[in-house]
């Protein structure tokens, strides 16, 4: 059993289970041997005509329910559900046809056995073998339930009776049978149903633009391939019920070696590699198409998993090289390496002989991975300057000079994060309004910085007043908040740091604030234009 999701094998707690359920009875009951008072209760021991061993074995039934636990267990874990539940309910069918036809045999036994023509004639020889008494009985349950009929014709009540109500078992059984079956041969059919609706949709919508015949039947040669190589499976549907670990884990079964195969990647952190497993997109490309063509830009790399690729020169028709199964191409424009010499560009043209399956990783996908792997990034750039360096592709001059701004520029980074580190400053609070991106850097501590901010905003007195030098501005105004040039407004603010003081000082500030009530004010009632007036001024 399972306990919180996890198997139990625990013996001791197995058997505390089984015991707390109502199974173990029934275990019991159906195991207990009482084939053996068949030895002491002959047929004409009772006065009712019924066979012995149907009675003494009437137990084995309680094993029943077992059966549907083994048949829901095995549903589940098996890799063609479809047909076992078509075999489970061709074998549901056959233990009816087997029990109905245990029920005539008993019946007949009752009634005398050759007393009318509807009962089993048990006279002559092969009539009383046991395979012919079983394949009769099997052979007259099934043209009964099946409502097939051409059976013989009752001849009194007890046979009537049983005829009807075989009858009407049968009506109700087999409809439900029959319609369980067509559902799941639909269910069987339904990716082909859902393919072939998609393919006639294209169809009608070539039609319908007129496009020409050629491509019409590339378009349907797509298809046909898509289909015959399982391609049309939408794998994001599929999965979608799945958690992202459990995704994770069957991208990386199926795609991790693939992965490994590029010469950048190689020796890579398993994580990075697990990450950029769940970025690749397969592409399919028909014969003749060109994956990428000399001088276009790289911005994805490709890894070819099913067919071959040839690498033509600009004529189109002399072959250069031939690409096959696990080649890689196009890894290094995607690092965008300084001093490359190709520029990031394409530097042949790749075309697709038949039918083949790329997987692609977008130069997107892979810097948004390497964000959390800097030591991996800094891996991947030695990795692609060698291989430049050794096609002769590096520009090591340009190298070089980038190399030096990058480090200058980390420096300068570094020592302006030390400097404000030691300032308390209130920084990169993106502030979203009216379409418009704020990143206020604002002081707020009593000491100025060099140089100064051009203005602050006093919160008591909502007056944002200029520093010296800076010219005036028209005044924005944001539900009775006012902008006003320095110089202006002066009395007033100084006749509220008054009252603040007077109140304890707690709403005295000498830090200035932009606060998130204001910015969504002005761009509620100014708009896009109002709220750049005022981010200018601040």
């Amino acid at each position: 059993y399972l306990e919180q999701g996890l198997l139990e094998r625990d013996a001791k707690k197995l058997r505390r289970h089984y015991m707390k359920s109502s199974k173990w009875r029934s275990d019991v009951l159906s195991l207990l041997p009482t084939d053996l008072a068949y030895l002491w209760w002959p047929p004409t021991a009772t006065k009712v005509r019924v066979p012995s061993p149907v009675i003494v074995r009437f137990n084995r039934l309680l094993r029943f329910p077992r059966m549907s636990e083994f048949f829901d267990r095995t549903e589940t874990r098996t890799g063609y559900p479809n047909v076992f539940r078509i075999c489970k309910v061709v074998l549901a069918i056959l233990v009816l046809i087997h029990w109905n036809a245990c029920f005539y045999f008993a019946i007949s036994y009752a009634i005398g056995f050759g007393s009318d023509n509807w009962v089993y004639n048990n006279s002559g020889g092969r009539n009383s073998t046991l395979s012919r008494q079983y394949i009769y009985s099997f052979y007259w349950s099934t043209l009964t339930l099946t409502t097939i009929g051409e059976t013989p014709q009752p001849e009194n009540d007890a046979e009537y009776l049983f005829v009807v109500a075989d009858f009407l078992a049968g009506v109700l059984i087999f409809a439900t049978i029959v319609g369980n079956i067509g559902s799941m041969i639909s269910n069987m059919n339904v990716a082909r149903v859902d393919f072939q609706n998609r393919m006639d949709g294209v169809k009608q919508y070539m039609a319908f633009r007129r496009v020409s015949k050629e491509l019409e039947a590339r378009v349907i040669r797509w298809f046909s391939y898509t289909w015959a190589n399982k391609q049309a499976l939408d794998e994001e549907r599929v999965l979608a019920a799945l958690p992202d670990k459990l995704k994770a884990e069957i991208a990386i079964q199926v795609h991790l070696d693939t992965l490994r195969q590029v010469r950048i990647f190689q020796d890579c952190e398993p994580g990075l590699l697990e990450e950029l497993v769940l970025k690749l997109r397969l592409q399919v490309f028909s014969p003749g198409d060109y994956i990428c063509r000399k001088g276009d830009v790289g911005r994805e790399m490709y890894i070819v998993k099913r067919g071959r690729l040839t690498v033509v020169a600009d004529d189109g028709r002399t072959v250069l090289a031939t690409l096959g199964a696990g080649s890689v191409f196009g890894e290094v424009s995607v690092l965008e390496i300084a001093g490359n010499k190709t520029g990031n560009r394409r530097t042949a043209n790749v075309r697709s002989l038949g039918y083949s399956d790329l997987f692609c990783l977008s130069k997107r996908d892979l810097w948004e991975a390497l964000f959390d792997y800097p030591e991996a990034k800094h891996s991947l750039m030695e990795r692609g300057c060698q291989l430049l360096r050794k096609d002769g592709l590096l520009d090591e001059q340009a190298f070089t000079k980038a190399q030096v701004e990058h480090e200058t520029l980390t420096d300068k980074v570094e020592r302006l994060g030390t400097y404000l580190s030691q300032k308390p400053l209130l920084i990169g609070r993106n502030i979203s309004g009216s379409g418009v991106i704020v990143n206020p850097i604002l002081c707020v501590t009593k000491e100025k910085l060099e140089p100064p901010p051009v203005s602050q905003l006093d919160v008591q007195t909502d007056t944002c007043r200029e520093y010296p030098g800076k010219p005036a501005d028209p005044v924005c105004t944001s539900t009775g908040r006012v902008f006003e040039p320095a110089g202006q407004g002066e009395a007033e603010a100084d006749e509220s740091r008054a009252t603040d003081a007077e109140d304890g000082g707690k709403t005295t500030r000498d830090n200035w604030l932009l606060s998130d009530v204001f910015i969504s004010e002005v761009s509620e009632h100014h708009g896009k234009q109002g709220l750049q007036n005022c981010t200018e001024r601040i």
